[in-house]
């Protein structure tokens, strides 16, 4: 085995065991999303996020090394394919992949990007290839630049909030929660109000006084029989009305 070969076994190895590690990791997140939803807080997931995170870095690591071979220069071939169900397959893959076909052999053994992100990607290179350095210099100037900007403006707003907030503060109360609702308890349903004396009306007699409705006497019933002429208080009606007969006829009935 050359130098080259145990170097490409190591590296497999050891990507190998990171994936594991991340599929783990990914694995208990979910599961803990999925049953202890009502109980997980804030730290324990970013606890969970963090661990995720550092088995990713470790394995950009791995593939950055010097020793690592480029793994883009390989090729994978499949030793069979088959369209039936393969069970074998189902329980290596934890049920992902039913069947090992024609259709689905580029997507799960693809060592490149696809044709187009490629192309963008040699795209990008070669205009950073071609970019002068005073060019570039221009454009890193001109981002910082923007940059500050706009740091300036988040930290100036940021000293607003702050004064405006403290200011708000030091404002002393003017008004009273309960005294509010108490005197609208008091005016919407004479909540602790007490009955005073009561008031002579106005023009009366001396004996004369007011007295509230709730205690007054029932006023007497009208003596005005049923089947009077007229009643009290109702205007006689000036609608007249002319009822004729059903039989009369018509005078444009032929």
């Amino acid at each position: 085995m050359s130098r080259e070969e145990k170097q490409l076994e190591m590296t497999l190895d050891a990507v190998q065991n990171r994936l594991n590690d991340l599929k783990v990791s990914i694995g208990a997140m979910v599961h803990k999303l999925e049953t202890e939803y009502e109980f997980i807080n804030w730290p324990t997931f970013l606890d969970n996020f963090a661990l995720i995170s550092s088995h990713l870095t470790g394995l950009s690591k791995i593939l950055s090394k010097e020793i690592c071979p480029p793994l883009r220069n390989r090729t994978v071939l499949p030793l069979m394919l088959s369209p039936e169900r393969d069970e074998a397959l189902i329980q290596l893959t934890q049920g992902r992949v039913p069947v090992f076909s024609h259709d689905i052999v580029p997507d799960y053994l693809r060592t490149k990007p696809e044709p187009m992100a490629e192309q963008k990607m040699l795209q990008n290179e070669q205009k950073a290839a071609n970019l002068s350095a005073e060019a570039a210099a221009k454009q890193v100037a001109q981002h910082n630049k923007v940059v500050s900007h706009i740091l300036d403006m988040v930290s100036k707003k940021r000293e607003e909030w702050d004064i405006e907030s403290s200011s708000r503060a030091g404002i002393q109360q003017t008004s009273s929660m309960a005294d509010t609702h108490a005197l609208v308890a008091a005016v919407g349903m004479g909540k602790g109000l007490k009955m005073g004396m009561p008031m002579s009306v106005p023009g009366g007699g001396p004996g004369s006084m007011m007295v509230p409705p709730a205690i007054r006497p029932p006023a007497p019933m009208s003596s005005v029989s049923p089947g009077g002429v007229s009643q009290l208080g109702k205007a006689p009606s000036a609608i007249k009305t002319n009822i004729k007969s059903a039989m009369q006829v018509h005078p444009f009935q032929r």
